[in-house]
C-alpha cells in the first residue's frame, strides 16, 4: 500500500509542478517549454475549438516523461492540415470497422492520428468559459520538428514511449512479411495502415517502429506535417525482418 501511495503522490506532485509551472510563465504572458529538448512530445487530436477566431484540434499532449495533458488546443501552423487528417481517419474507422482483414481474418481496428514533436513544445495556460485550457503555440515550434502519424488508438502511448528509447528504429515491412497474415493485433493493423495509405494519399503505410526488446508497433504516416526530423521515421531505410 505504502508503494502504491507514493506512485500515486509522485503522480499528483509531477502533475500539479506542470501546473504551476505553467500559471507562473502565463503571469508573465511568456509560453512555458515543456517536454525534454532532447525528447519527443505526441498532440492526439479529438475534435475541434474555437479559438482567438480560428478552428483549431483539441485534444491530448503526452509528454516524453508520460504525463498527459487534457484539454490541449493546437494553436498555429499545421491546424488545418491536423484537422483534415483526422476527419480522414475518422471518416475511414466508420468505413472499415465491422469488417475484417482479408488477409489474417480478424476485425479491423481503430486509428488514429497523433502528431509528434521534437523537443520542446511552447505551452501556455487560458481560460475559456471558465474552464482551463492549455494551447500548444504551434507558430514557435520548428517546422522541421513536426510530423504526423497514425496507429492502433490504444498504442500511441506505446509509440511515444519507443519513439524515446534509445535503441529503437523503424523499418518497413516487406510484401511477403510473416507479420500481415500473422493473426495478431500487430497483423491487422500493419495491413490495416496500408489500406488507409491507398485511400488517403498518405506518404507510407506498412511500417514499424522496433524496440530492443523486439517488440514493434506497426504505424503510417499522414500527408503532413513531414518535419525533416523525422526522415528517418517518414521513409524508413530499413527493412523489417520477422525472424529477427
Amino acid at each position: 500500500m505504502k508503494l502504491g501511495y507514493l506512485v500515486i503522490g509522485v503522480g499528483v506532485i509531477i502533475a500539479l509542478a506542470v501546473v504551476a509551472f505553467l500559471m507562473l510563465h502565463t503571469a508573465h504572458e511568456a509560453p512555458a517549454q515543456l517536454g525534454s529538448p532532447n525528447g519527443y512530445e505526441a498532440f492526439v487530436p479529438h475534435n475541434t475549438i474555437n479559438y482567438n477566431g480560428n478552428t483549431d484540434p483539441i485534444g491530448d499532449l503526452i509528454l516524453n516523461n508520460g504525463t498527459t495533458l487534457h484539454n490541449t488546443i493546437w494553436d498555429g501552423q499545421d491546424a488545418g492540415t491536423i484537422i483534415q487528417n483526422h476527419n480522414q481517419i475518422v471518416q475511414l474507422n466508420n468505413q472499415f470497422v465491422g469488417q475484417t482483414d482479408p488477409v489474417n481474418n480478424q476485425p479491423y481496428v481503430n486509428l488514429q492520428d497523433f502528431y509528434v514533436i521534437k523537443g520542446q513544445v511552447p505551452i501556455e495556460q487560458v481560460t475559456i468559459n471558465g474552464q482551463p485550457y492549455y494551447v500548444i503555440e504551434a507558430n514557435n515550434i520548428n517546422p522541421a520538428n513536426i510530423a504526423g502519424f497514425y496507429t492502433y488508438y490504444k498504442w500511441i502511448p506505446n509509440f511515444e514511449v519507443a519513439i524515446n528509447t534509445p535503441g529503437t528504429y523503424a523499418a518497413r515491412i516487406p510484401g511477403n512479411s510473416p507479420v500481415f497474415p500473422s493473426p495478431t493485433l500487430q497483423g491487422t493493423v500493419a495491413y490495416q495502415t496500408l489500406q488507409y495509405e491507398d485511400l488517403i494519399g498518405s506518404i507510407g503505410g506498412g511500417y514499424v517502429l522496433e524496440l530492443p526488446n523486439g517488440t514493434i508497433i506497426p504505424y503510417g504516416v499522414t500527408t503532413g506535417p513531414l518535419g525533416t526530423s523525422f526522415n528517418n521515421f517518414i521513409i524508413p531505410q530499413q527493412v523489417y525482418n520477422a525472424s529477427s
